[in-house]
């Protein structure tokens, strides 16, 4: 059985989580496991984002920036799935969309020709879909550069298995990012990393929030 099998088995064993899931349930450091409805790799639903945090018990708020803070800037998450709606309507917008104007600079570059309306509409949307077609899983981890070393092996593991890959209808078919396409996950970083050790493994089963 290769490691991602055994990985997407042992979280098949987390409590499930969704956006209408009470913060309090969830621990404050941690790891999240994305799920995507339709999704199917390893006899069940597969993993389709793996992600953490950096600051101090900020865990409940990185779900919240994906889930329901519209604002692309604050989740590259989101961003992403903007850029496959834009794409998918084949819209002059998308190249715009990729602007960073979180800057000084770059507010005063971009502000003629950005649509804060347009965007929000799009933001709507990207919210609508995420918490229509997502659910996660939660693996509870205090110290950070253990989150992010084992958040970086976790990709390494899903994106480099050949046995469990994006399907014909999958919404990340729409990106223009042709990494996103073709890993079958909703990032970019980290991607053929090195992946997990069976003493890993033991390790996230000990950790995972179970219900």
């Amino acid at each position: 059985m290769e490691m991602c099998e055994k990985l997407h088995n042992i979280l098949r064993y987390g409590k499930v989580f969704d956006f209408k899931s009470d913060p309090a349930a969830m621990p404050l450091n941690g790891i999240y496991i994305l799920y995507e409805k339709g999704e199917m790799g390893h006899g069940g639903d597969r993993v389709v984002r793996i992600g953490t945090h950096t600051g101090k018990n900020k865990l409940r708020r990185r779900i919240s920036q994906h889930f329901f803070k519209e604002n692309k800037s604050k989740s590259i998450f989101r961003k992403n799935i903007g850029r496959a709606i834009l794409n998918r309507e084949n819209s002059s917008y998308l190249e715009i969309w990729n602007y960073n104007p979180t800057s000084k600079v770059n507010k005063e570059k971009y502000k003629e020709v950005i649509n804060k309306e347009f965007e929000s509409k799009i933001e709507k949307q990207i919210s609508e879909y995420l918490q229509k077609n997502f659910y996660f899983r939660l693996i509870e981890m205090d110290l950070v550069g253990k989150r992010l070393k084992f958040e970086e092996k976790l990709i390494g593991t899903v994106s480099s298995c050949k046995q469990c890959g994006p399907g014909s209808n999958w919404f990340g078919n729409y990106s223009p990012i042709e990494k996103i396409k073709t890993s079958g996950l909703w990032l970019v970083q980290g991607l053929g990393k090195p992946g997990l050790t069976e003493g890993d493994l033991k390790e996230i089963e000990q950790h995972l929030i179970k219900s």
